[in-house]
């Protein structure tokens, strides 16, 4: 019966009256057998596919009999509530047979034998088990036990061997007992499966020692190849030179000063001579006693390797020579090529508009490669490619990080300073350096950005505004001038103008356009400025009290030296550590020259070593200044001028022979100052006079 009809079929026609038994001992749908015999069910027939009679009165069988199919049980008719008086008078033996014939007549008439025989099914109390069978375990092993299962008779399912992966191995560790004989392995195998934390130790440390054998026998076969390999070094490389063709067979010849001014006449060597040239004297100058030819002296083989980095590299020969004598032979020629190399491109996350991780997100959306620069600082990115111009984008247009090399960032890191103070940079422009110290202040306090060429104070004052630096103050005074224009700061930042022998990768005219002049006017103005730098900050200051000297230059004249002279000028002021975490120590010997021990604290940044710019940063902290150590300098100047004045004595000065020299002298003075000069004849007696 379907579901549309269940609720719908109408009551059959009530039977005669006769008493029946209880349902309670026939059954709800068992009918009277003795009354039925012989009698055909007054239940109408009704065809499946006529649909005649009454309509509603459709029924449906749960599953339609095929051809052959045999299974006991019965058949589910589920009529609801009012179906089931209309079946419990049906003959179960003798009617029901011809009832469902007369239904399905018309599907059975080709096959008089498919009978539908209710009898057969019992659907109420179906257990799909014995139809569904067994559940089968799979068993994945490898292809070897299958094909010996395949040739053994086949174990009932669920009942295979196990894998012998999932068998755990009785032997983890192998010992020497595994070399004996099968007896004590098996008497063994008991005491090697129990683990115990005196059995682990043992074995600890027996893995320990054969490790320990092994690593020193690798490193007695390092140290004799080592040994083969420097033995056999000055053939090996006479014989690359061969394979490769640029040269003959025969051993380095340095050529001497006749035979390089004929090369100079011809037109300089070929660069693959020069080239192989400097290889072969860095090799030489490396143990100089065992590889240099007979009667040659090591001036011969250094002037002659800095004489081909000038005309390899193109520098001028005084500037090979003040940077060759910074570096050893071969870490020299390091620098020099790492100067040929463009560093990497690295921005600024301006923390005042926004943070370093959102900034990354936008412009890797936009097509662009990078990466934070390091753990020293949390607002470096290094930009390794971009499909936009990096510095057009509308995060730089509107002010979400600044263009700044990674070296520049060291001075402000080893400044730190604190909000609400009153900071100076000396020389501020373009601005990366002032900008950074804003956004580390958090727009509080005062930045005092200074710079003396008043054209780049433009582009400082440019840069600020779309920063969003609300704190700064831009002015254009010459360094040296500001102790007397304002002082008191806490702290103060001076990256001094300087030769630029750090960053010759982004500006190769320094190779040719620097001479010893240069040099030495610029130490001269770096000394200066120093001392008012040091000079500006107010010792008194409870939060600061520092100062940073930076250069973007190697040289010792520019950054040991300077550094030095202002430890010995102002003794109030010491050496600080400036706490950025790499970087090499500044010298405190160079070249016969000794410098303050302190000089020690100082950091030194190299384009060949930390991939940046060649850079030099010093911590200064001022202190007050003390009358006891000013004292003694006084009483020790006193005293030679007070020699000096009775040896005056003793040697018989003579007014009278050296009057006109006096007259003279001060004439000089005189005009100098601005003092209308007397006439000589009236001048010179009277004041000579009022002198004695």
């Amino acid at each position: 019966m379907g579901r549309r009809a269940k609720n719908k079929q109408s009551a059959p026609e009530p039977l005669d009256p006769k008493p029946t038994p209880s349902s309670k001992k026939l059954g709800k749908r068992k009918a009277d057998s003795d009354d039925l015999d012989g009698k055909q069910s007054q239940r109408p027939s009704k065809k499946v596919k006529d649909g005649q009679g009454n309509p509603k009165a459709k029924t449906k069988v749960t599953s339609k009999p095929t051809k052959g199919s045999k299974k006991k049980g019965k058949s589910i008719l589920s009529d609801g509530q009012d179906s089931g008086d209309g079946w419990e008078d049906i003959d179960d033996d003798v009617h029901l047979k011809a009832h469902v014939k007369s239904l399905f007549d018309d599907g059975d008439e080709e096959d008089p034998d498919a009978h539908l025989d209710l009898d057969e099914f019992d659907l109420d109390n179906v257990d799909d088990e014995p139809l569904r069978g067994q559940l089968q375990e799979f068993d994945f092993d490898t292809d070897e036990e299958e094909e010996e299962e395949d040739d053994s008779p086949k174990a009932p399912v669920g009942k295979r061997k196990k894998s012998k992966q999932a068998e755990r191995p009785l032997k983890i560790i192998p010992t020497a007992s595994d070399a004996s004989s099968s007896d004590s392995d098996a008497s063994d195998d008991d005491d090697e499966e129990r683990v115990t934390m005196v059995n682990m130790e043992a074995r600890s440390k027996a893995l320990d020692a054969h490790a320990a054998a092994e690593a020193e026998l690798d490193a007695e076969e390092l140290r004799g190849g080592a040994q083969e390999n420097e033995e056999d070094e000055d053939v090996d490389m006479d014989r690359e030179a061969d394979e490769e063709g640029n040269m003959d067979a025969e051993p380095f010849h340095l050529p001497t000063t006749a035979e390089r001014e004929e090369e100079k006449a011809r037109g300089g060597p070929d660069l693959q001579v020069v080239q192989r040239r400097m290889r072969e004297c860095v090799r030489v100058l490396e143990k100089f006693s065992k590889r240099a030819e007979k009667g040659r002296s090591r001036s011969e083989y250094t002037g002659q390797l800095m004489a081909d980095i000038a005309s390899y590299y193109g520098y001028n020969d005084f500037l090979v020579e003040k940077l060759f004598q910074l570096f050893p032979v071969a870490e020299a020629i390091e620098f020099f090529e790492a100067n040929e190399v463009s560093r990497p491109v690295t921005i600024r996350t301006n923390t005042l508009r926004t943070r370093r991780r959102d900034l990354a997100q936008a412009l890797v959306n936009r097509g662009v490669n990078l990466e934070p620069i390091g753990k020293w600082t949390n607002v470096g990115l290094q930009v390794f490619e971009s499909s936009v111009p990096i510095g057009a984008t509308p995060e730089y247009l509107a002010g979400h990080y600044m263009l700044q090399a990674a070296s520049s960032l060291l001075p402000v890191i080893a400044l730190s300073p604190q909000p609400n103070e009153r900071v100076l940079d000396m020389a501020s422009a373009p601005g990366g350096k002032t900008t950074h110290i804003a956004a580390l202040l958090q727009n509080t306090g005062v930045v005092f950005a200074n710079d003396a060429n008043k054209v780049r104070t433009k582009s400082l004052t440019a840069n600020v505004h779309r920063l969003g630096c609300k704190n700064v103050v831009v002015c254009s005074y010459d360094g040296r001038e500001f102790p007397k224009v304002m002082g008191g700061f806490d702290r103060v930042l001076l990256d001094a103008p300087c030769s630029g022998t750090g960053v010759i990768s982004k500006d190769s005219s320094v190779k040719l356009n620097k001479s010893d002049r240069d040099f030495t006017l610029l130490s001269h103005l770096q000394k200066q400025l120093i001392l008012c730098a040091i000079d500006s900050v107010s010792p008194e200051s409870k939060t600061g009290g520092y100062l940073v000297y930076s250069t973007c230059s190697v040289t010792v004249d520019e950054n040991e030296a300077v550094v030095d002279y202002a430890l010995r000028k102002r003794p109030n002021v010491k050496l600080v550590d400036t706490g950025l975490s790499f970087g090499r120590e500044g010298f405190t010997k160079y070249r016969g020259k000794t410098f303050n021990p302190s000089l020690n604290l100082t950091r030194r940044f190299y384009p060949h070593v930390h991939n940046m710019d060649g850079f030099f940063v010093s911590k200064f902290k001022v202190e007050k200044r003390t009358k006891a150590q000013s004292a003694p300098v006084d009483a020790e100047m006193q005293e030679p001028v007070d020699e000096a004045v009775d040896q005056e004595e003793s040697a018989g000065f003579d007014s009278e022979e050296d009057r006109p020299y006096l007259e003279d002298a001060k004439r000089r003075r005189m005009k100098a100052k601005g003092l209308r000069v007397p006439p000589r004849n009236k001048a010179g007696p009277g004041l000579i006079r009022a002198k004695a």
